[in-house]
């Protein structure tokens, strides 16, 4: 083994792994040292596709046989747990893909694991890094709205409107952390709570547009209220025919911002205006991953996403935090705390699913 770099990292998952981490972390900076997958062939195949020296089929033998510093979990979320904790037990520093755990018990287990152990470990919410949630959580900071009073979020595209789209079989199970809702909600929370609030309480429904060879929802409707008063809606199906529709839209007492066509704008008593994008939220060149690597509906879903410039930006920070370097505080890298707090609404937004939509209080 070589000497050891503070900026060498292992891969767990052949899928996203492959198509958005190992690009996002070299384009920050770190060695992609190793590729872990359940397929040793498929595995193999693809570490070979995307440059990655070596294939493993468990997170010990990467460990034992790397000189990473660090591990990436890309993997489905009802593995999460088991190999967080086994990461950060090594010394690890980790990148947790959302949605972070099943539930909030597990994400307690791992976030007490990892303040235990010392390590740095993130959540994988990029888009805090992406130009259009950065610009519009700072307006709001800023105050350009005044106080904000109404949150809504909206998004209806066709990603899986197909009843036969193919997802994987964890995709298509909600108790292993499957569906839509935990499939996009966590980034939806995330933009909530870094912009405008904590969740206080909500009431939710959890709709099949499409009947689907799998079970998890395709859509997902939820009112909530914030601790500091706050009202919202997030509304959303993957299952709709029709054009893409995508609104998040902010009133507060003296204006509303809202964003479209990829920008951020303003209205108020001055008139109508769009924001712009500082240097450090521009967006970094990228390139779509290979086709090749895109097999079902589900993968061409997350290709279509904008994922490797912001995920670029948060190894960056990730890096920065290993090596004790000063990062800015805005935007704040999401912690596996933070992690705790959107599964704590996800099972709120569950259990209210499950009782009709009654109001349930975020604990």
């Amino acid at each position: 083994m070589g000497e050891r770099s503070a900026r060498s990292a292992v891969v767990l998952g052949t899928g996203v792994g492959c198509q958005t981490h190992v690009p996002a972390l070299r384009a920050a900076g770190f060695d992609v040292a190793g590729l872990v997958g359940r397929d040793a062939a498929r595995t193999a195949r693809r570490a070979a596709r995307v440059g990655v020296p070596s294939a493993f089929t468990s997170l010990t033998e990467a460990l034992t046989r790397t000189d990473a510093y660090a591990v990436v979990v890309a993997t489905p979320p009802n593995t999460h747990a088991e190999l967080v904790l086994e990461a950060v037990a090594a010394g690890k520093h980790v990148v947790c893909e959302k949605p972070f755990a099943r539930d909030k018990n597990e994400a307690l287990a791992m976030l007490a694991a990892a303040d235990e152990a010392g390590v740095v470990h993130l959540v994988g919410t990029e888009y805090r890094w992406g130009a259009t949630q950065g610009v519009a959580t700072r307006a709001i900071a800023e105050g350009v709205v005044g106080t904000p009073r109404l949150a809504t979020f909206l998004l209806f595209g066709g990603f899986l409107a197909d009843p036969d789209a193919g997802v994987p079989d964890w995709w298509g199970a909600a108790d292993q952390g499957g569906g839509w809702l935990q499939a996009h909600a966590p980034h939806l929370i995330d933009q909530v709570r870094s912009s405008l609030g904590e969740f206080a309480a909500v009431s939710a429904g959890l709709p099949r547009v499409v009947e689907h060879t799998w079970a998890a929802e395709d859509s997902f409707s939820v009112r909530f209220r914030l601790t500091n008063g706050v009202e919202g809606v997030m509304h959303e199906s993957a299952s709709d025919w029709g054009p893409p529709m995508f609104m998040t839209r902010i009133g507060g007492t003296s204006g509303t911002l809202w964003i479209e066509g990829g920008a951020v704008h303003v209205a108020d008593a001055a008139g109508t205006r769009k924001l712009p994008v500082p240097d450090d939220l521009a967006a970094l060149p990228s390139e779509r991953p290979p086709a090749d690597l895109l097999v079902s509906a589900y993968d061409r879903m997350r290709s279509g996403a904008g994922e490797i410039p912001p995920f670029t930006r948060l190894y960056r920070t990730f890096g920065d935090l290993i090596d004790g370097k000063p990062v800015p505080a805005d935007p704040r890298p999401a912690t596996f705390a933070d992690g705790v707090a959107a599964m704590a609404v996800i099972d709120a937004i569950r259990q209210s699913a499950a009782t009709g939509g009654t109001w349930v209080a975020v604990d």
